[in-house]
């Protein structure tokens, strides 16, 4: 069999980049277009970023959807940290199958049927909806996906780091901040990363569990392309994929220098 790659496969990775990446390309070319149809190229120009600081409506937007998409990150990442430990740490306990299927289920579950079942939880309970059900339900969805990441570094931890520490006498709750965190600091990291990714994106379940006050960015884009596409719309849609690029190249560097400097330590504690 023929290894290395072919032009076959040099093919179809370029066509699937280019599928991916292309639209969002054009997006943000035209997002600088100062022509009012977003399909004529009529110049260079930035007046539609600076439309946006009259944009009432879609700033409100973007500053509900960042503190939602920040706080239930935040929250996420606590609770699913603490459930790949639960599952990678504690065997065989009661329960553990069916708490198990609760976390990978809204992983493979769809997103309308998400949205439905936590609609009729809220109703049901008598609790008005706004930004604390969608908080709430951004939480839910998320922090499984953090569980995931995270497990599948525990599940290649090395404990007797951690068992040395222990016999050292460093009590457990030191030993998980000094010894167990920073090793998988990376997989809750990321878990963070993708959970602020997924909430920052969500439309469907927003929708669901959504109230007065409590309109997200992407309902409200999704509001306003029904009626026709705008430049306002590019030049928000460029904003977030700024946002987003720079905090992954901040999460990465940041991830980078904590591999670097545990390294350094670990060969400092062999010649020691």
């Amino acid at each position: 069999m023929k290894k290395g790659l072919t032009w076959f496969n040099v093919t179809a990775i370029v066509l699937g980049f280019a599928f991916l990446y292309i639209p969002i390309l054009l997006l943000v070319i035209y997002s600088f277009n100062d022509s009012r149809l977003v399909t004529v190229w009529g110049g260079f120009s930035t007046r539609w970023y600076w439309s946006l600081l009259e944009n009432e409506q879609l700033i409100d937007a973007a500053w509900v959807t960042l503190r939602i998409a920040f706080f239930s990150s935040l929250v996420a990442t606590v609770l699913g940290t603490m459930a790949a430990l639960a599952l990678t740490r504690y065997g065989r306990f009661g329960g553990r199958t069916l708490f198990s299927g609760m976390i990978y289920a809204p992983l493979v579950m769809p997103e309308v049927i998400t949205g439905l079942s936590l609609l009729l939880l809220f109703v049901a309970v008598n609790f008005d909806r706004g930004f604390w059900t969608v908080l709430l339900a951004h939480i839910t969805f998320t922090m499984c996906f953090v569980a995931v990441v995270v497990q599948s570094r525990l599940v290649t931890f090395d404990r007797t780091l951690e068992e040395a520490a222990l016999d050292l006498g460093c009590p457990p709750f030191q030993t998980f901040f000094k010894i167990t965190l920073p090793l998988i600091l990376p997989a809750v990291v990321s878990g963070f990363m993708l959970a602020f990714t997924l909430s920052l994106d969500d439309l469907v379940i927003a929708s669901f569990t959504t109230g007065p006050g409590a309109t997200t960015l992407p309902m409200r884009i999704y509001s306003q392309v029904r009626l026709g596409v705008t430049p306002e719309i590019n030049a928000v849609c460029t904003i977030l994929i700024a946002i987003v690029t720079v905090v992954v190249i901040i999460a990465s560097i940041v991830t980078k220098r904590a591999e670097s400097q545990r390294e350094a330590e670990e060969r400092a504690a062999m010649k020691g």
